[in-house]
């Protein structure tokens, strides 16, 4: 069990201790308050290296990233795969080798297939390796910034602030992820982090749409979408990955829409204080209802804001091996 990644990689959520997690959303806290200042930057890696290699399209993870990186002060060498060596059939291990020369410090890495953030880090063994997303295996930033999502929002409900409340918010919580289930990498990491912080999860997707281990899962799989909104504290909604082949497992999107969307007229079954999560882009009018994507509790929005402190965080302890003392900029 890992009870720190100060100075380790991050490319799942599965070994990361309670205590681990604590301790990224705390220094993430740190650092949502360098994003609110006029110049919301740092120098705390300065000199430090970060490539960002993305083998899959990606919006709100690289842009993240990226300015995670520049808040910091660390140096960004962007890969553009589709103009790129790539392209031409080199290997992942000669893309690596590559980019390596030119020296960096750490490489934050999406791509199609699940593992290949494992095999670089055996690559390059003295290069900090951040998965951003890899194949139906996991996205462990986007668990960490759905947690920290939820912590801040229950905190502020609570008067207290997140480093306050640690892990204490989660007892006893909620969860209910919702949809394609078979294809997210984001559900995956959600019920690590949720269930090492002490919620319990609960998951519901058409027969067709269920991980073929999903017993295996710390959750309780449940058919009647309906009546598990009445129980939920948080509902993840999770996006319909068409480009997954998900429309060949559905009889249509229409239908899906019917009976595991969330409707305008199924979210009249959630509590009042009842938290809606994605994590983008949404399908409006087929996982997810518009009106409903814009309620005042849908946090699509704040989770976006969230990814920038939280890969602050990642990439600062990842990197410099320690969690700030006092304060982010001392």
């Amino acid at each position: 069990m890992i009870d720190s990644i100060a100075g380790r990689n991050l490319i799942t959520l599965q070994h990361v201790s309670q205590q681990a997690i604590v301790e990224i959303l705390d220094t993430a806290d740190a650092f949502v308050e360098v994003n609110a200042r006029a110049i919301k930057k740092v120098p705390t890696l300065k000199g430090r290296v970060v490539a960002s290699l993305f083998f899959e399209e990606s919006t709100r993870t690289r842009l993240s990233f990226e300015t995670a990186a520049k808040r910091l002060s660390a140096d960004v060498l962007s890969l553009a795969v589709a103009s790129s060596s790539v392209k031409k059939g080199e290997s992942l291990r000669d893309t690596i080798a590559t980019i390596d020369a030119l020296g960096i410090d750490a490489v934050v890495m999406r791509h199609s297939a699940s593992g290949a953030p494992e095999q670089v880090s055996r690559f390059v063994p003295h290069v900090r390796v951040i998965n951003a997303g890899d194949g139906q295996h996991q996205h462990p930033t986007q668990g960490l910034l759905d947690v920290f999502t939820i912590r801040q929002v229950l905190a502020e409900r609570h008067g207290t602030t997140g480093r306050e409340s640690g892990s204490e918010l989660f007892v006893g919580l909620k969860v209910l992820i919702v949809g394609d289930l078979r294809h997210s990498r984001v559900a995956r990491s959600d019920v690590m982090a949720y269930t090492t912080l002490g919620a319990t999860v609960r998951v519901c997707a058409p027969g067709t749409l269920l991980p073929v281990d999903v017993s295996q899962w710390p959750v309780e799989v449940v058919e009647n979408f309906d009546e598990a909104l009445g129980w939920a504290d948080v509902v993840g909604v999770l996006r319909l990955q068409k480009e997954r082949g998900t429309g060949s497992l559905v009889p249509s999107l229409g239908e899906f829409t019917r009976t595991h969307g969330l409707t305008w007229e199924r979210a009249r079954r959630l509590s009042p204080s009842t938290l809606i999560t994605h994590p983008g882009p949404m399908n409006r009018g087929v996982e997810i209802d518009s009106r409903v994507a814009d309620l005042d509790v849908a946090l699509m929005e704040r989770q976006v804001a969230n990814g920038v402190p939280i890969r602050m965080s990642v990439l600062y302890l990842s990197l410099a091996g320690r969690a700030p003392e006092r304060s982010a900029d001392e």
